[in-house]
C-alpha cells in the first residue's frame, strides 16, 4: 500500500513543475528524451539481466523488442518534435475577414501511464516518450508482474530524468487502485479488457480522457501462394506466433484461417520450421511463461478434453521452468475457451474454411481484433479485408511489424481498446489541440445583431453556403434585391 502523505506530496510536485511552464519548452523536452536515450544505452546489459530475468527473454529479443523500440522512438521524437510543437493553421470562412485561426498543441497537464508486464520496458518507456514530448508531467506505473524490469525503472529513471516532472510508483493491484482514485489530466493505460474496464470506470468519475491498448483474438487470412510465398509466410507466422514473448503480445497470432485443402500441408511447414527455430527440444530462445497464475490459466486451456484431442503438434508442458512447448491445434471447438478469449501464449489453433473468402464472415462475426494479418496477392480478397472487417491495424504479408512503423498509428477499435500512439500519434494523444481564432475590430458585420428582417435573414442564409464569396459584393446584392422588391422592413 502507497502512503497516502507520500502519494498527495507526488501529485502536489508534478502540478506544481507543470505550472511551473518548464516542461512545456523545446529544450526541456529534448533534453528528457535525450536522457531516455543515455538510460538505454548505458544500462543495456542490465535490461537484458532484467529482461531474462522475468520472462526468459533472449538478448537478441530483449534488444528487437524493447530496447530498440525505445531507441528508435526517442530518436524519431528529437527529430520531429520542434515541427510538431508548430501551431497548425486553421481555416476561417471568409464571412469573418479579417481573422486567422490556428491549431496550438498543448499538453494536458499532469498524465498516469500503466506500463505492461510482457513488454516491460517498450510499453512502459515508449508511451513516456509521447508524454515527455507533448510536455506533460508523468507517473509510471510499472507492471509488478516483472518485478525485475519494474525495479530497475525505479531505480534508474530517477537518475536521468526530471525528478520532479516524471516520478515512478511501484506496486500491486492496490497500488494501481490508490493511483485511480486521484485526479488526473489523462491516463494512458496498457493490458487486458478486464483491467482496462476498471481503468475506465475510475477515470469516468473525474471525466479523465483515456487511452486504452487492450488485446483481442487477432487472426490471420492464409490465402493460397506459391511454394516460395508460401515458405516466407510460415516463417514470418512461427517468428511472429513464437518469437515476441513466447506469444504473450496483444498483437500476437490467435488463430490462422485457411482452406481445407492446404492444412495438412501447413501444419507441417509449420512444425519444420519450429524445429528449425528452436531445436528439438524447444529449450532455447522461447521466453517463459510470466508467472504461475498464466502457466495455470495456459494449461488449463489445453488440458480440456475437446480441446486436447485437437493438438496435432507440440503440447508437452514444463512445470519447473514454466514453459510450454510451441502447440499447434487442428479445429478445436469454436466455443472452447481457447477461440473465444485471448490466448497470450504459445498456441496456435488452426481452423479449417471451405473457401478463404468465408474468412471474412468468420472474422467479422467476432470482436474486433487488435490486429488482422493476411497472407495473399488477391486484390479483391484484400479490399475485402478492408472494407468489410473492423479492427485496429491490418497488416499484410507480414506479422508484427506494423508496430515498428512510427509513421503509422498503433491502436485497437471496440474491444481491443480506443486511442493511439507511435511518432507523431504518440504526441498527438497526449496533447489537446486547442483552437485559438483571431479577430480584427474592422468590418463589422451588422446582420448578425437584432433587429431582425428578412434582409438579414437571406444574408445569414447566404454567409453559410456562399464561404468564398466577397462580402461586400453579398451585401450589395441583397440591399439592391431587397430595395427593388420593397421587402426591407
Amino acid at each position: 500500500m502507497l502512503e497516502e502523505v507520500l502519494l498527495r506530496k507526488t501529485i502536489s510536485q508534478l502540478n506544481e513543475t507543470f505550472k511551473s511552464g518548464r516542461t512545456r519548452t523545446l529544450a526541456w523536452r529534448k533534453a528528457q528524451l535525450q536522457a531516455i536515450l543515455r538510460l538505454i544505452e548505458e544500462n543495456e546489459d542490465t535490461i537484458f539481466k532484467s529482461l531474462l530475468q522475468d520472462l526468459g527473454k533472449h538478448p537478441v529479443e530483449s534488444y528487437r523488442d524493447e530496447i530498440g523500440v525505445v531507441s528508435k522512438a526517442a530518436k524519431y521524437a528529437l527529430t520531429h518534435l520542434k515541427t510538431w510543437m508548430v501551431p497548425k493553421k486553421g481555416h476561417i470562412p471568409l464571412v469573418f475577414f479579417p481573422a486567422k485561426g490556428e491549431i496550438i498543441p498543448e499538453p494536458f497537464g499532469k498524465v498516469l501511464i500503466f506500463g505492461s508486464w510482457n513488454f516491460p520496458i517498450s510499453l512502459t518507456l515508449d508511451p513516456l516518450i509521447g508524454a515527455i514530448s507533448a510536455g506533460n508531467t508523468v507517473v509510471l506505473k510499472p507492471s509488478e508482474q516483472s518485478p525485475a524490469c519494474s525495479s530497475f525503472l525505479a531505480e534508474t529513471i530517477p537518475l536521468y530524468l526530471d525528478h520532479s516532472a516524471v516520478k515512478v510508483i511501484e506496486g500491486g493491484s492496490d497500488v494501481a487502485d490508490q493511483l485511480l482514485q486521484q485526479k488526473w489530466d489523462k491516463i494512458f493505460f496498457t493490458g487486458s479488457a478486464r483491467v482496462g474496464r476498471i481503468v475506465m470506470s475510475a477515470a469516468a468519475k473525474n471525466l479523465t480522457p483515456v487511452t486504452l491498448e487492450l488485446g483481442g483474438k487477432c487472426p490471420i487470412i492464409l490465402d493460397s501462394l506459391s511454394k516460395f510465398d508460401t515458405e516466407v509466410a510460415v516463417k514470418r507466422i512461427v517468428g511472429g506466433k513464437w518469437g515476441p514473448c513466447g506469444g504473450q503480445t496483444c498483437i500476437a497470432i490467435d488463430y490462422v484461417l485457411v482452406e481445407h485443402k492446404y492444412a495438412t500441408a501447413l501444419i507441417e511447414d509449420l512444425k519444420k520450421t519450429i524445429r528449425k527455430f528452436y531445436g528439438e527440444d524447444m529449450k532455447n530462445d522461447i521466453a517463459k511463461i510470466v508467472n504461475k497464475y498464466h502457466f495455470e490459466r495456459l494449461k488449463k486451456l489445453i488440458q480440456h478434453p475437446t480441446v486436447a484431442s485437437s493438438i496435432v503438434y507440440g503440447g508437452s508442458i514444463d512445470e519447473i521452468n514454466m514453459s510450454i512447448e510451441p502447440t499447434i491445434l487442428l479445429n478445436p471447438p469454436l466455443d472452447a475457451e481457447i477461440m473465444t478469449d485471448e490466448i497470450f501464449g504459445p498456441f496456435l489453433p488452426i481452423i479449417t474454411l471451405d473457401n478463404i473468402h468465408d474468412s471474412i464472415e468468420f472474422v467479422s462475426s467476432r470482436p474486433k481484433p487488435l490486429a488482422i494479418y493476411a497472407f495473399t496477392k488477391n486484390e479483391a480478397l484484400k479490399k475485402s479485408i478492408l472494407t468489410e472487417t473492423s479492427s485496429g491495424s491490418v497488416t499484410f504479408n507480414d506479422i508484427l511489424v506494423q508496430f515498428l512503423c512510427d509513421g503509422l498509428p498503433f491502436g485497437g477499435v471496440g474491444q481491443s481498446g480506443f486511442g493511439r500512439y507511435h511518432g507523431k500519434f504518440a504526441f498527438d494523444t497526449f496533447s489537446h489541440e486547442k483552437a485559438v481564432l483571431h479577430r480584427s475590430f474592422l468590418l463589422e458585420l451588422e446582420p448578425r445583431y437584432p433587429p431582425w428582417n428578412d434582409f438579414k435573414l437571406e444574408f445569414i442564409r447566404l454567409a453559410y453556403c456562399l464561404d468564398y464569396i466577397g462580402l461586400a459584393l453579398l451585401m450589395l446584392g441583397l440591399k439592391r434585391r431587397f430595395k427593388s422588391t420593397s421587402h426591407l422592413n
